[in-house]
This record gives C-alpha cells, sequence and structure tokens, in this order.
C-alpha cells in the first residue's frame, strides 16, 4: 500500500486501509491513492469531532462537513511568509489569481465523490450502512441508464447532492513577448529545456519528469511520454529549439544513462549514500518557477504552458482539432472542444470596440438610400417614418 490513513495509536483505520486496498487492486496509481487517502482522512477526523461513527453516518453529516469545508481553512505544516501579502488576490500581469487558504469548489467535490465511492464499497460488501450518505440530487434520483440508447457512450448517474457549482474558467495563452521574459529569467540549460519542451509539445509537469534518456528519438525530434490517466506511452513531436536546449544542458549535466531518468538536479546532495545527483522531482521544478515569478512579479506554472501549446495549435488551420486532441492525449474530442475552441479575449474585445467605433462613424455620416423605381420619395417617407407628412 503505498499511503495509509493512521488512527490516534498508530495503527492503520481497518475501513479505509481495505477500501484503499481494493482501490490500489482496480489499478490506480499512488498519486490517486494518496488523493483518496487525504480526503478520507479529512473525513475521519469530522466524524470524531462530532462523535459519529463511521458507519451510522447519514446525509446530514456530509451537508454539515461541506458547509465546514467552504468556511474553514486549510491546515499549514508552517505560516505563509511571503505569499501571505499576494494570497487571494489577482496577479496583474498574468491575470491569475493566487491560491489562498480555503477549500475549493473542485476540492469539495473531489471529497463528496471520494466518500461516495468509499460508501458504495461497504455497501456492496454487505458490511457498511444501507444507504449512502452521500446522496444524488434529488433531479438525479431516478435508475441510472433506464433508457440508456446502446449507441451512445455511459454518462454519469447524476449530480451529487451537495457538491458546488465550479465557475467555468478559460484557458489563457500566455503572449509571446510574456513567454521571452519567462524564457530570460530561467537560470540554466536544465530549465530551459524542460520549458521549451512542455511550450512544444503541451506534455503536463508530470509526464515531462517521468521521460528517460531512451524515450528520446533525436532523429525525428520526439518525446516519448507516460500519459497521466491512461498510463500509455506516446509519442510527441517537439520543437527544434528544445533539442538544441537539451543538448546544451546534457553536455553540462551528469553522462546520459538510457536507462535512467532525463532530469537530474543541478547540486549533488547527501541523502546517506555520499554526494550524487538526484532526480528532479515535481517540488524542484515549482521552484524554478517561484524563482523567475519572484524575478518578474508573475504566477505563471507549467500548466500554463501547456493551455498555451493547445491554443495554439487549436487556433492554426493547418492543424485539425483531432490533430489537437491527440497531441494532449484527451480521451474525448468534446473535452478538447469544450476547452480550447474559445475565443481570446483580448480579441473580441478589439473586435467589438472597432464596431462601435464604425457604428458611431456611419451615424455621423449617413449614407442616402436610393429609392425604387416606381415609387415617390415622399410617399415612402410618409409610410416609414423617414420625414414629415
Amino acid at each position: 500500500m503505498p499511503w495509509l490513513v493512521l488512527d490516534e495509536e498508530g495503527g492503520a483505520v481497518e475501513p479505509i486501509r481495505r477500501f484503499l486496498i481494493d482501490f490500489v487492486a482496480r489499478d490506480n496509481r499512488p498519486g490517486s491513492v494518496r488523493s483518496y487517502a487525504f480526503d478520507l482522512l479529512r473525513w475521519w477526523r469530522w466524524l470524531r469531532v462530532v462523535q459519529v461513527e463511521w458507519d451510522r453516518a447519514t446525509s446530514a453529516e456530509v451537508r454539515d462537513f461541506v458547509l465546514w469545508l467552504r468556511v474553514t481553512t486549510k491546515p499549514r505544516s508552517s505560516a505563509r511568509t511571503l505569499s501571505a501579502a499576494t494570497a487571494g488576490t489577482t496577479n496583474t500581469i498574468t491575470k491569475k489569481p493566487y491560491l489562498d487558504d480555503l477549500y475549493k469548489p473542485r476540492t469539495i467535490r473531489h471529497s463528496n465523490a471520494v466518500l461516495r465511492s468509499f460508501y458504495e464499497f461497504w455497501i456492496e460488501s454487505g458490511s457498511g450502512p444501507l444507504v449512502n450518505p452521500v446522496p444524488l440530487a434529488r433531479s438525479a434520483r431516478r435508475r441510472p441508464h433506464a433508457h440508456h440508447n446502446p449507441l451512445d457512450s455511459y454518462g454519469g448517474e447524476g449530480r451529487l447532492r451537495y457538491n458546488p457549482k465550479v465557475p467555468r474558467r478559460r484557458p489563457r495563452q500566455m503572449p509571446d513577448e510574456r513567454w521571452n521574459e519567462l524564457f530570460a529569467a530561467l537560470r540554466s540549460n536544465r530549465d530551459r529545456a524542460i520549458l521549451a519542451l512542455g511550450i512544444s509539445n503541451a506534455a503536463r509537469a508530470s509526464e515531462l519528469l517521468g521521460v528517460r534518456g531512451v524515450d528520446v528519438d533525436w532523429g525525428d525530434q520526439l518525446v516519448r511520454v507516460e500519459r497521466k490517466g491512461s498510463q500509455a506511452e506516446q509519442w510527441l513531436p517537439s520543437s527544434p529549439e528544445s533539442f538544441i536546449w537539451l543538448r546544451l544542458y546534457q553536455s553540462e549535466g551528469p553522462p546520459l544513462d538510457p536507462q535512467a531518468p532525463l532530469w537530474w538536479t543541478l547540486r549533488r546532495r547527501d541523502h546517506g549514500a555520499g554526494l550524487a545527483y538526484q532526480p528532479m522531482n515535481y517540488e524542484a521544478l515549482r521552484a524554478v518557477f517561484r524563482r523567475a515569478n519572484a524575478l518578474l512579479g508573475t504566477n505563471w506554472s507549467m500548466h500554463d504552458l501547456r493551455h498555451t501549446a493547445a491554443l495554439r495549435m487549436s487556433r492554426d488551420k493547418r492543424l485539425s482539432l483531432r490533430d489537437v486532441q491527440t497531441i494532449l492525449g484527451h480521451a474525448n474530442l468534446s473535452t478538447t472542444a469544450d476547452v480550447y475552441l474559445v475565443e481570446e479575449v483580448e480579441q473580441v474585445i478589439a473586435r467589438v470596440q472597432e464596431y462601435l467605433a464604425d457604428r458611431e462613424e456611419r451615424a455621423k455620416h449617413p449614407v442616402p438610400t436610393a429609392v425604387a423605381t416606381g415609387y415617390e420619395a415622399s410617399d415612402l417617407a410618409v409610410l416609414f417614418g423617414g420625414g414629415q407628412a
């Protein structure tokens, strides 16, 4: 088991442990196990506070739990320092909000989904409550897929009753000048190589960090990644510029091992076996962005590069939407269309401003309308109110 939830005595919480064993057996990744374990830990602590046994919980406890999540703050291992001044505000350069210490609607919805899955597992085993305490919305309480068309794919069973609404955010493309500023703020060829790859092939951070030496095809300029959701291997084309930076990084770093990770720390560290280079992890990549953002006064992240690459490709007439879906690794074409087939806000505003300016100009200089042959202009003026009778 990659993750377990422990009680006050240091022993594993048995109901959660058995659920996570089944969750791992369904071929879920360790990161998903960690996420489910933390959600169940939060729920277990809530039940201890309200003094309700886990198999006696009702929808009332779930309702109060959701209400509490909406107003409470996340526990932190250490107090905020520099980020205390910007938490919850919006960056004036990137137009992106800074994270605060509140639980977001997506977090609450994920927590509800985890709890419903947990109780479904115990109801099916016959050892849990008779009714799932995480109910569906009243409009979705009919039997799921009762009139399903065999030609259509199966959809969700319906919205959970206490799920908060999630505001839809449109992905924003990083302007070219901002990308140039971010790239110039990087300190090493390793950082330049990984960001150049990210903005050219739209790979996720975890996918790029998992690349090994054998996953780089120098001749065809391809990089093989393992997709986050399906865990399928896929070759992604990358820009020639990214391979130039990758070659410069390899000439400076440790010797290339085809079976070893491609990305390593720039400094050697001692973890008990002497000084040695360590594989680069997600926290080290976040540190790269923290240094650059502190210099530029921005809050860019690796996912912004994915959005930028996806929007660039979706607006290029030489690429179809199916091409973009394949590169992004989306299972459904509708996901790509719903997220990335959007108009740039700045372009829409510019077109509307041009329309308003032309409208005012036309009002100042109206174009005389020619009268059709066989009609008197005075008669038409009386009929349509264009003049005085």
